[in-house]
């Protein structure tokens, strides 16, 4: 009988491993984006008790967002630092405070404070990003941060068991008031299935976990964010992901003003949106994996473009004048413009498509470029991300007041993501030069010759 003492590490343990990383990162962030994200379906009858104005609910949002963005690229250096396992079970045990809270809130600046708090739920995914970075290999990265970052589909939780959560809790709440009724029963639950996870985290992860940051200087860890490529992969998550924030929140308004539907059918359609752009994050990275990060981009981009440029046309019609060749007009016709409400929900599911794949693709890049520094570089670019999230909102209703139609709304993430790609082109064209310089002179030889 043979004995192996092999001192590498048990190939199948360490699947074990990286499976248990995945699941519980994954279901850690999904409920975690449902947090983030509860006012937009909340804020309706918290409207309706406060009597809050539009601006006043709006703000309540907007600093969620603001605090799950803003602390990403800290909160990512964590996690590289003391590993993903701490970081994220702490976080979900602290994120519980606020989340209660909120059950509880009586005035509009104790509820606009504590939507702050609880919006720190956000900065999740920069751990859960450095936390599955270090546990997989090069050739599974892709794939895994996909399925990771399909916890987006988070934001649809909410929309879909808040209506009927809230309709069916009595006023006075259940177990003689101890869990509260009506919407407030909502945050309630979610501080309690924190609780349940944090623990879930503590207990379940892998005993042994990883710290690609341990012992090294901050600086050292920040040096990277100097590199422009990091800003860069910052610009394009922008248009994947902080389009996508801001049209998941801004989506249902807009299809009861412009299509006259109820809120529910328009949270509906919202989500036709939304899944396409969650769920689909694993087959982005699965395609950045086959084809490259690039190739993946690059698709996700133009697919983005060709949707957009039809959403971001206004209704109206187009004359066609006919000469009749002594200087004047013998007819003229006149063509009718409208995208219809489900030839524009298609083109808004493709976008929903792109943004999944293009998700996943930028992600990709970074542990090939940056691949001790996952957490610095990852969370730098899921902040800058979650604050496009934050500012594009506005924007959307500054440029509907200055030009009067609500289709600015596609015109302004038309200009981000065609902006993007020329700036990818660009600099993907000068890399090619670069390498293969004594080409150039054969290319524009044969250009010059007709060849």
């Amino acid at each position: 009988m043979t004995t192996l003492t092999s001192q590498g590490p048990d190939p199948a343990r360490e699947a074990g491993d990286r499976r248990k990383v995945l699941v519980l990162s994954t279901t850690a962030f999904t409920l975690m984006f449902a947090v983030w994200l509860m006012f937009g379906i909340l804020g309706i009858p918290i409207r309706k008790e406060f009597g809050l104005t539009d601006v006043q609910l709006s703000w309540l949002s907007a600093v969620a967002v603001l605090n799950g963005s803003f602390w990403r690229l800290p909160a990512g250096i964590i996690a590289d630092k003391f590993g993903g396992k701490r970081v994220l079970g702490t976080m979900l045990l602290l994120t519980a405070l606020p989340a209660f809270a909120i059950s509880q809130a009586q005035s509009y600046p104790l509820l606009l404070a504590l939507a702050f708090l609880v919006g720190f739920a956000g900065n999740s995914f920069s751990v859960g990003i450095a936390w599955n970075s270090v546990w997989f290999p090069k050739n599974q990265q892709g794939a895994a941060l996909g399925v990771f970052g399909a916890g987006n589909v988070g934001a649809s939780v909410t929309k879909f068991i808040g209506p009927a959560l809230i309709a069916s809790l009595p006023a006075a709440g259940l177990l003689g008031g101890l869990m509260p009724g009506g919407w407030r029963g909502i945050p309630f639950i979610y501080g309690c299935l924190l609780i349940l996870m944090g623990l879930a985290v503590f207990a379940l992860a892998p005993r042994t976990d990883r710290f690609p940051g341990q012992g090294r200087r901050l600086a050292d860890m920040l040096a990277p964010l100097r590199d422009v490529r990091v800003w860069r992969f910052g610009l394009y998550y922008v248009v994947f992901f902080g389009a996508y924030v801001a049209l998941a929140a801004w989506m249902p308004k807009y299809y009861v003003d412009v299509f006259g539907l109820d809120l529910h059918d328009a949270a509906l359609l919202t989500a036709l949106f939304i899944f396409p752009a969650s769920l689909l994050r694993p087959l982005g990275g699965y395609l950045a994996d086959r084809f490259g990060a690039r190739t993946a981009t690059y698709g996700a981009f133009i697919l983005m473009l060709v949707a957009l440029l039809f959403m971001m046309m206004p209704s109206g019609h187009i004359v066609l004048y006919q000469p009749d060749g002594l200087g004047g007009v013998t007819n003229h016709e006149v063509m009718q413009y409208q995208l219809g409400l489900w030839p524009f929900t298609l083109c808004l599911f493709l976008v929903g498509v792109a943004m999944g794949i293009g998700k996943a693709a930028v992600y990709k890049h970074i542990p090939e470029y940056f691949p001790k520094d996952v957490g610095a570089v990852g969370g730098l670019v899921g902040m800058l991300g979650g604050l496009g999230g934050f500012f594009l909102p506005p924007l959307f209703a500054y440029t509907k007041t200055l030009f009067g139609f609500p289709q600015t709304t596609f015109l302004v993430v038309f200009v981000i993501t065609a902006v993007s790609l020329l700036w990818m082109h660009l600099v993907i064209h000068n890399m090619m030069r670069r390498a293969t310089p004594h080409l150039q002179g054969q290319i524009d030889g044969a250009a010059v010759h007709g060849h």
